[in-house]
């Protein structure tokens, strides 16, 4: 009645599939930047972690999660065993250890 029958036919509805992808286009758009801003950083610094933890060896200085410094006295597989001060031993299970430096590099206060 208000519309004639040519204005009625001109706008055709998009078959099924197009509006499909039309409608899950930002969704993907926003994994993909998800993946490369999150979850491949995140991975690669596991990877280096893990790399870092199976590299432990006697005379490393390593800090725990807790923030204790230790001289790396003995390595089992799964445990560390760190001296904290003289005479002092501690042991330390090996992946929650948050750092591990080389022997030949010196604390900042001696």
């Amino acid at each position: 009645m208000f519309a004639s029958p040519a204005f009625a036919s001109a706008g055709a509805a998009p078959d099924g599939a197009t509006s499909f992808l039309v409608q899950m286009g930002p969704l993907i758009l926003i994994f993909v930047i998800f993946y490369f801003l999150l979850i491949r950083p995140q991975q690669r610094r596991m990877k280096q972690h893990r790399n870092m933890i199976g590299a432990v060896k006697k005379n490393d200085v390593a800090v725990t999660g807790g923030g204790l410094i230790g001289k790396v006295v003995k390595v089992d597989d799964n445990e560390v065993e760190l001296e904290i001060a003289q005479g002092v031993r501690i042991k330390a299970i090996k992946s929650l250890l948050s750092d591990v430096r080389p022997h030949g590099t010196k604390p900042a206060n001696d």
